[in-house]
């Protein structure tokens, strides 16, 4: 088995089982639900936003399978402290991870760390029908910044 796919393993088995920042904090201004029906995921994001735009707090609740989970969890840790650019940055390079074989398209220098944790996830792109699982936390949290409030894999 590969180093990569262990990793894979690990990530998925820890966050899975003790997600990061699962809750519903009191104070979040913006918030969208996430539904994947053919995996039964669903999913809240919950942010608050800065009035420059930065996300102070990222949280999430709902269910889902150990991929869902992970990475939300994964998500939520690393958006804290970026600004919607920088979020809408990482969300396009994930979902390109997650769907093509090539290299995602160039991020800024000051994100690169951020991506470098995401590359665990990269093992999803073998199972299309997991790429929604992995993608449905990020989707959620684009259409809460976006203000559009629900957010769906179909």
């Amino acid at each position: 088995m590969s180093d990569l796919r262990e990793l894979y393993q690990e990530v998925i088995l820890d966050h899975g089982k003790r997600p990061r920042n699962f809750r519903h904090p009191g104070d979040a201004n913006r918030e969208a639900k996430g539904d994947n029906p053919l995996c039964g995921d669903k999913v809240t994001i919950y942010l608050k936003l800065s009035p420059e735009r930065r996300i102070e707090d990222v949280a999430f609740q709902g269910r889902g399978c150990a991929i869902s989970t992970a990475s939300a969890s994964l998500m939520t840790e690393l958006l804290k402290g970026k600004t919607e650019a920088e979020a809408n940055a990482l969300f396009g390079a994930f979902h390109h991870m997650c769907t093509h074989d090539d290299a995602a398209p160039d991020l800024p220098k000051s994100l690169e760390d951020e991506f470098d944790r995401l590359q665990v996830l990269s093992g999803v792109r073998q199972y299309p029908m997991r790429v929604k699982c992995a993608t449905l936390a990020w989707h959620t949290m684009k259409a809460a910044l976006e203000g559009a409030g629900n957010a769906s894999t179909e």
